[in-house]
């Protein structure tokens, strides 16, 4: 479930730098590489990760805490900040785990530096998996070695060491269905249901089954597939049923649902409506819709072009003028 490695376009050695954690006694399992702690209620304790700098020049390095979430890829996503989380989280990694001092360092060449974090879990009964990373971002651009296929762009180059604390009991795993309606995914129209794992444990290797009928028609709209699904301990995970080229229509659907993996099983029916207003606004914003946007940016860019050449036109016909009448005058 967890690795400590690059979250860039690049093999490590190309970094410049990478982290190892010192594991405390409180390590679950000693093989893992990531922080997996037993830990208990009203505990404080203090983690280290080293940094180290293999380049022959200084280095930055910017570190934080963040909590992990489920991405609309159905990844668990340790490196991005989620921008809202999900009701039933009743601990985020980022509020009991704090970076002591500052949040940047600065690490000479060929030496390394030691980063300090302090656990501070509240007096609590909780019962469960708390999750997050613990991450790590050069900050200057200079790096060793060469980026294939990157071309203009600047790549980032970040490492994620995984922070798993586990307290008391963990519970079975427990699933609804939330919001279900028509939207954009990255750009991408379709219909988006939200999964959510309400308790506090990781539900890996889901597989999703789910079919869209007309509830107007009662014909099958929709069909979606999705493998290997994880999901972080309470979190959403808003699942994109894109339509591609489809447009959408407005209309009385359902939608049927099948979640599973080895042990566990779940199905959801929901019946939704998407409006007029709905279908126009998010067929109208799909990147989906690119050969007709394209043939409008050439017509654009054709118009564009007539009138910068219009205005040429008129300016040397007023230069010409202007002249003329220069010379006229003189001739008098």
């Amino acid at each position: 479930m967890f690795s400590t490695g690059v979250t860039a376009h690049a093999a490590a050695n190309n970094v410049g730098y990478n982290v190892s954690a010192k594991l405390p006694s409180n390590q679950i399992n000693k093989q893992n590489s990531f922080f997996d702690l037993r830990m208990n209620s009203n505990q404080t304790q203090k983690l280290q990760v080293r940094v180290y700098n293999v380049t022959n020049e200084e280095i930055n390095v910017k570190t934080a805490i963040h909590t992990a979430w489920t991405s609309a890829a159905g990844t668990i996503d340790y490196v991005n900040s989620a921008k809202s989380y999900d009701s039933s989280l009743r601990y985020k990694m980022s509020d009991i785990t704090k970076i002591q001092g500052k949040k940047t360092i600065t690490i000479p060449a060929g030496s390394s530096r030691l980063v300090t974090a302090e656990v501070k879990i509240p007096k609590t009964s909780f019962n469960g998996v708390i999750l997050g990373g613990w991450y790590f971002q050069r900050t200057d651009s200079k790096v060793t070695g060469n980026v294939k296929g990157a071309g203009n762009l600047k790549s980032q180059y970040s490492y994620v060491i995984g922070m798993k604390y586990t307290m008391g009991k963990v519970p079975n795993p427990s699933m609804s269905l939330g919001k279900v309606g028509a939207g954009l995914s990255n750009y991408h129209r379709g219909v988006i249901a939200d999964i959510r794992n309400t308790t506090s444990v990781i539900i890996p290797n889901l597989k999703t089954t789910t079919t869209i009928t007309n509830r107007d028609g009662g014909g099958v709209v929709q069909k979606a597939k999705q493998e290997n699904v994880q999901m972080a301990p309470n979190t959403t995970y808003s699942y994109p049923m894109l339509y591609g080229k489809t447009a959408l229509k407005a209309g009385h659907y359902h939608l049927h649902m099948v979640v599973k993996n080895t042990d566990h099983e779940w199905v959801f029916d929901r019946d939704f409506t998407i409006t007029q207003a709905q279908a126009n606004n998010y067929n109208k914003n799909s990147v989906d819709n690119t050969g007709v946007n394209i043939w409008l940016l050439v017509a654009l860019g054709a118009l564009g072009m007539l009138i910068l050449i219009l205005l040429i036109l008129l300016i040397i016909y007023l230069i010409r003028r202007k002249r003329r009448k220069n010379e006229e005058e003189e001739e008098k």
